[in-house]
């Protein structure tokens, strides 16, 4: 089974060694992802439904190179800052997922790499058996 990366082009990715997803086979996986502008600034400011709609196009942007589509996502985590703001990354969440329903979980951390950051997502899609190599 073939390997493909997906790469989001942060800075990051060649310091920690990591892309923003992985395709293998059918298989998707997508990195925990932050609220970041192309630039590297971070989106929405204080506000986790911001943040969380940013996480959540850059996870699709992510799943479209991978040849996937949200229909495709089986589950989904949500890191949060702040575990009391969960229903302001729940009202995004629901926009994207509320016909598809995959597995959520939600939980508290207590930091990202960056203070500004409230939310970061990952999300893990499995490709229709049409849809293979």
């Amino acid at each position: 089974m073939s390997r493909v990366t997906i790469p989001s082009g942060s800075p990051l990715e060649p310091e920690i060694g990591f892309c923003r997803a992985v395709r293998v086979g059918r298989h998707v996986a997508v990195a925990g992802t932050a609220p970041m502008d192309e630039n590297g600034h971070t989106v929405g400011l204080g506000d986790v439904y911001a943040q969380t709609r940013r996480c959540l196009e850059i996870v699709t942007d992510a799943l479209a190179a991978a040849g996937a589509t949200p229909r495709d996502v089986i589950r989904t985590r949500i890191m949060l800052a702040d575990a009391d703001s969960w229903r302001d990354a729940a009202r995004a969440h629901g926009e994207v997922f509320a016909d598809i329903r995959p597995v959520c979980t939600f939980v508290e951390v207590s930091r990202f790499i960056d203070p500004a950051w409230l939310v970061e997502i990952e999300a893990d899609a499995i490709l229709p058996e049409d849809k293979t190599e």
